[in-house]
């Protein structure tokens, strides 16, 4: 049963991902220079990036092509909606691998909206040394007492803090890419049970002699 719905979600990636491809792939046929006016981003221009020795200097956010109000509004709209559309099949996987009794909504939640947040904190401080600093006097005010239930669970909220941190230099090309490798990876070690032997500590599921203990793992 679990087979069938491990292969079930494979499918359901396959499509979601073939589907995001096939229309940029159109897109890019009517408007070939598309990562000049939306946030998709050119990869080897941020890597080939020239390094700042002192670090002071911000990202650049690729968006050349941007000159106007409603451009600068589309562009924002873009990236925005497309960090949320990169984390929807990971909410797929984590809703997968995560026994239904001991699902975290409010994180499955938070994995979505976060790098929302994450962008426009970007959008905002990219450039400027005295915005980062405020930002983070103002983080330090706050006291965060959401407990994770799994400590592995910091995976999927650092993920999304990386989708957002991709959206908001525009390079959600970058994202797509680490949500689609991250999705398979995880997806295949569970379907696996990579490392499943009696006595291992798991994350996700029980190994064999905890279940017959019926006790929980460390991460549990």
């Amino acid at each position: 049963m679990r087979e069938l719905r491990d292969l079930k979600l494979f499918v359901r990636l396959t499509a979601y991902y073939l589907v995001w491809a096939l229309a940029l792939w159109v897109a890019y046929e009517f408007v070939p220079d598309l990562h000049r006016h939306l946030p998709l981003g050119v990869i080897e221009n941020l890597i080939g990036q020239e390094n700042d020795p002192t670090g002071f200097i911000g990202v650049q956010i690729h968006a050349s092509n941007v000159a106007t109000e409603f451009g600068g509004v589309l562009w924002l709209i873009v990236a925005i909606l497309g960090a949320v559309a990169v984390m929807v099949p990971v909410s797929w996987v984590y809703m997968e691998i995560r026994e239904r009794s001991k699902l975290d909504q409010s994180l499955l939640e938070t994995m979505i909206v976060l790098p929302v947040a994450v962008t426009g904190i970007v959008l905002i401080v990219h450039n400027s040394l005295a915005l980062a600093f405020s930002l983070a006097g103002v983080v330090a005010g706050v006291r965060f007492r959401n407990v994770l239930k799994s400590t592995a669970d910091s995976l999927f909220i650092f993920l999304a803090v990386g989708v957002g941190l991709a959206a908001g230099i525009g390079m959600l090309m970058i994202a797509a890419i680490m949500t689609l490798v991250f999705n398979y990876v995880f997806l295949t070690l569970w379907a696996l049970n990579y490392g499943g032997y009696d006595e291992a500590k798991v994350y996700m599921r029980r190994s064999r002699s905890e279940e017959k203990k019926k006790d929980s793992g460390i991460f549990e």
